[in-house]
């Protein structure tokens, strides 16, 4: 289970990967679901203490000079259900519900109030 885990999520997974595999020496490992692709480098690798995806956008990109934009982290939690039920009680709100991918875990993704996006992910094996 990854400490923490980042996603650039991109309209162009293939000139993403290109480009930082030309900027910082990534390579990847691809999923079998979707347009997911694991990022292999300098300690960063798959279910390490430090992991990362290149993976397909799933919204609108935003607009160039918008603010802050970036990775998403997602953090490892016990009980995807429970963190993202505390999110709601505290302000926060939904940006993707509990959702389970196989061989991947429960992964949710939420708002804190602030403008700003994360994710949790609770491993396969503790569903």
């Amino acid at each position: 289970m990854p400490n923490v885990h980042f996603e650039y999520q991109v309209s162009d997974t293939a000139r993403a990967r290109r480009f930082y595999g030309e900027l910082f020496g990534w390579t990847y490992k691809s999923m079998p679901q979707g347009d997911y692709h694991l990022v292999v480098g300098e300690g960063i690798a798959p279910y390490s203490s430090l992991s990362g995806a290149i993976t397909a956008r799933n919204t609108p990109a935003p607009a160039s000079s918008s603010g802050a934009r970036g990775a998403v982290l997602v953090f490892g939690v016990k009980d995807v259900d429970s963190s993202y039920a505390t999110v709601l009680a505290n302000g926060g709100g939904e940006a993707m519900p509990p959702t389970d991918f196989p061989s991947v875990g429960r992964i949710a993704y939420c708002e804190d109030g602030e403008g700003n996006i994360f994710g949790m992910i609770q491993p396969p094996e503790t569903m």
